[in-house]
């Protein structure tokens, strides 16, 4: 079980979207489609290994307009389908430590008549990242990513 919710350290993203859960499990657990919507255009997604098992790997090579590259490897920590994934890149694949942790993300994807309600719960390890990744754009960047996630799994 995860700590609870704290607004001095964590992010919170929340949407209510109009596809099946099942499409956007598979954008987040299928390479080929996670390339493709992960990050805000003009930025892109060039490479992505998903081992989707508790210990896996989680990788992404994300690659900026201006020739920036961001390789972020960590693993899954919890994988239950079409409903909940949770990952760090405080541990890397098999549950080794990196000595580089930003955050531990957990999504959940909860069916509703409507659709999907999307959340993303970011915890960071201090108010000081936190305040990073929000100054970096967190809320209208997975908004964006979401809104290409959708546009290319919905019906």
């Amino acid at each position: 079980m995860l700590c609870p919710f704290d607004a001095a350290r964590d992010l919170l993203f929340t949407r209510l979207v109009p596809v099946p859960a099942r499409a956007l499990w598979r954008g987040w657990t299928e390479p080929a489609l996670l390339t493709q919507w992960f990050c805000p255009k003009p930025w892109r997604t060039t490479e992505a290994e998903v081992d989707l098992r508790p210990g896996g790997i989680f990788r992404t090579v994300m690659e900026g307009p201006s020739g920036e590259r961001f390789d972020n490897a960590g693993c899954w920590l919890e994988v239950v389908p079409q409903s909940r994934l949770v990952f760090t890149d405080a541990l890397g694949p098999g549950f080794r430590p990196t000595g580089k942790p930003f955050f531990t993300g957990t999504l959940t994807f909860e069916e509703t008549p409507e659709g999907t309600r999307y959340t993303a719960w970011v915890q960071h390890k201090d108010a000081g990242d936190r305040d990073r990744h929000a100054a970096m754009g967190f809320e209208e960047g997975w908004g964006k990513a979401l809104d290409q996630l959708v546009a290319l799994v919905g019906d």
